[in-house]
């Protein structure tokens, strides 16, 4: 998949190919843009960047209004867009406008957050696990974490979150300072028809034909919010060559692990998950035919899963390549040879790379057992979910800030109760598919003697449980999950609720496997990465871009198509390209609102393109802004040769996939009437 020149660079630490990289605000590569677009941005374009940017829960999105206005996709709003949904009222099939403030409809579980601040604790950090190894040196980072993250928050738990950023793998530590927004509106979304023109057949690739956009508005003190930077529409839209941004939210990135974790991530984490995913989609699929409340309800899953899915191929196919694991061993032999070409470096260092490599004979170990016991392969399910978190919230909060699990501190708490305490609905009927599901792989995987699943099953079958589990609780009652959270530890232990007495039987084993794999791989991966971030420091110093952490970035690129074998792949497609490829059939079947509007419409005006940024999941919703700070385009994919850029980047193929800003405006105006939204945008 990646090509020779592309390993050539990947073997030289330190040296990136022009537009790669996701780049942290504070270190933005500043000879870079000089040298390629004679670009420098200044202070406060940097500073109207990141106030102007979003983060949202697995997703980006950006300010484009004074009045809290806030762009994003379709698919990154879909659970607020679903949970208001009904029946009788499906706002994912018919789509969604608010044309006044009053109309617009609060999301249940959504909170919207913006960084303003980035200070470093990278040496309180590195002073508070100095000398510390195992389980010393991960309690001890968990509780410098609490302590500045507090300190940061202070008195104003309800509109400031706080959070220890780990950059480099350890090689350095910053505290990224956000602005909550807990009450946050859905104003405008397109019918899912358009939204996801193509399915999951034109998923990750191009030419595409997508309107993926959704607008939200956040309010403060019931009005909303007063926003001071935000991102201007251009007046022309992006021209082909044009330097294009990305400001957002990566999720994570794997360019800098070691080959001992590359070889277990291909070998146990992605066959496994895939596997994991590939039954989970056939089986939601079946579910989904049955009727059209099924569809309605499972659609959003469906979509999540299908998209993990190509993705998780991609990446396998990645690790898979002989040239590219070639060329990560070439990389990391560079860097083992540079630390031993120096006595101080191979004392303090040396030994990284093989401790990380011992520690995955653990993880080879604990993974399955982790995932059935800790994540959603054993319990995939809403209910569980709000279960185990009452559980866990009334032990951990009796206890020192310090001392809780990360997700428990103070300063996580007010989060975690708008998940809680949230109105989003939830469907008994797929509950029990997906936990049937779940529970069904969990003894297929560790078996039907392996004492936990002894523990959950007892003598019942998956199917048994799940209807004694589902037919019986109260978790969908929100005063009576509010009674247990005020109730505490004695609530907790008196409820009858069958998934309360669930998440307290598995409590013990869970959280033992946890224990063992913090301290037997977390947490020597963590310590010795550190070290493995000094010798990449001593090298080239930072000017080198850190892996993707879900935290603020920015990519640059151009608006450029790309070569396919003999063909030349054009960077823009238009109107009449998507009724071309209309066949009225799905995925493929444009909404009647666009049938309707096809008269008024500017056929040749451009709607999807494609740039050379670097991006990967957790950017969709990211804006594309020029060079003057204005939006020319909504991020919401990448093609079918992004999708090992988890691992690295290959500028001759690896494109972001947009909506055009002209394409969206003219949308709005000609086929959905959103006059009051257009005017806000644009003045006009």
């Amino acid at each position: 998949m990646q090509k020779k020149f592309l390993l050539i660079a990947l073997s030289l630490p330190g040296l990136a190919l022009a537009a790669e990289g996701m780049w942290t605000l504070d270190n933005l590569p500043m000879h870079k843009l000089q040298a390629e677009y004679g670009f420098k941005p200044g202070p406060e374009w940097i500073k109207n960047t990141m106030l102007s940017s979003v983060k949202l829960p697995g997703c980006s999105g950006s300010f484009v209004s004074k009045d809290g206005l806030v762009m994003t996709n379709h698919h990154c709003a879909s659970n607020c867009i679903e949970q208001l949904s009904s029946a009788k009222k499906n706002y994912v099939s018919n789509g969604f406008l608010a044309r006044k403030h009053d109309e617009e409809q609060v999301c249940p579980a959504m909170e919207l957050n913006r960084l303003e601040e980035i200070t470093d604790v990278t040496e309180d950090v590195r002073k508070a696990t100095a000398g510390l190894e195992g389980a010393a040196f991960k309690q001890a980072q968990n509780a410098i974490d609490a302590k500045l993250s507090a300190a940061c928050v202070g008195d104003d738990k309800e509109k400031t979150r706080c959070d220890v950023v780990d950059l480099y793998h350890g090689g350095r530590y910053h505290l990224y300072k956000y602005h909550r927004y807990a009450d946050t509106r859905l104003v405008w979304a397109p019918e899912k028809a358009i939204a996801f023109f193509g399915g999951d057949p034109d998923n990750f690739n191009f030419p595409r034909y997508d309107l993926d956009i959704t607008m939200l508005r956040v309010y403060e003190n019931g009005k909303p919010a007063e926003i001071k930077h935000h991102f201007p529409f251009s007046k022309y839209g992006p021209q082909e060559g044009e330097m294009s941004f990305v400001t957002g939210h990566p999720g994570a990135t794997q360019r800098q692990l070691t080959m001992a974790q590359l070889i277990s991530l291909r070998d146990i984490g992605l066959v496994d998950n895939l596997q994991h995913t590939a039954e989970l989609r056939g089986v939601i699929t079946q579910y989904r035919k049955t009727s059209p409340e099924a569809a309605r309800t499972a659609d959003q899953a469906l979509f999540g899963i299908e998209n993990r899915y190509k993705a998780g191929i991609g990446r396998l196919k990645t690790l898979l390549d002989p040239e590219f694991m070639a060329g990560q061993q070439a990389e990391e032999t560079a860097l083992r040879r540079f630390v031993d070409s120096s006595p101080e470096l191979k004392e303090k260092i040396g030994g990284a790379w093989d401790a990380i490599a011992k520690a995955q004979d653990s993880y080879r170990q604990l993974f399955r057992v982790t995932n059935m016991t800790e994540g959603a392969e054993a319990f995939n399910s809403n209910y569980f979910n709000l279960a185990r978190m009452l559980v866990r919230a009334a032990d951990e909060r009796n206890k020192p800030d310090a001392e809780r699990l990360p997700e428990f501190i103070d300063t996580r708490l007010p989060a975690m109760q708008k998940n809680l305490f949230s109105g989003a609905p939830i469907y008994p009927e797929f509950e029990k598919l997906k936990l049937t599901h779940s529970l069904t792989k969990m003894r297929e995987d560790l078996g039907v003697d392996q004492a936990f699943v002894k523990q959950v099953l007892g003598k019942l079958s998956p199917e048994q449980l799940t209807d004694k589990l589902i037919d019986h609780t109260r978790m969908a009652d929100l005063e009576y999950r509010k009674s247990l959270w005020n109730g505490g530890k004695e609530a907790i232990a008196l409820s009858d609720d069958p998934f309360i007495k669930l998440a307290l039987a598995v409590e013990a084993e869970s959280r033992a496997y946890r224990k063992r794999m913090e301290q037997e791989v977390q947490a020597i991966v963590q310590k010795n990465s550190e070290l493995i971030a000094q010798a990449r420091f001593a090298l080239s110093g930072t000017s080198v871009y850190p892996d993707a952490t879900a935290t603020l970035r920015l990519s640059y690129g151009e608006v450029k198509g790309w070569d396919q074998g003999e063909h030349q792949i054009r960077p823009f497609t238009n109107f009449a390209g998507a009724f071309e490829r209309d066949t009225g059939a799905y995925p493929f079947a444009l909404p009647a609102s666009w049938h309707a509007a096809k008269g008024k419409l500017n056929l040749q005006q451009s709607y999807n393109f494609v740039t050379t940024n670097d991006i990967i999941g957790g950017n969709s919703g990211s804006p594309l802004i020029n060079r003057n700070g204005e939006i020319i385009g909504l991020v919401f994919d990448g093609n079918i040769h992004s999708l090992g850029g988890a691992f690295g980047y290959d500028g001759r193929s690896n494109r972001t996939v947009a909506v055009h800003s002209e394409g969206i405006l003219e949308a709005m105006d000609k086929i959905y009437n959103a006059k009051e939204l257009l005017k806000e945008l644009t003045g006009k």
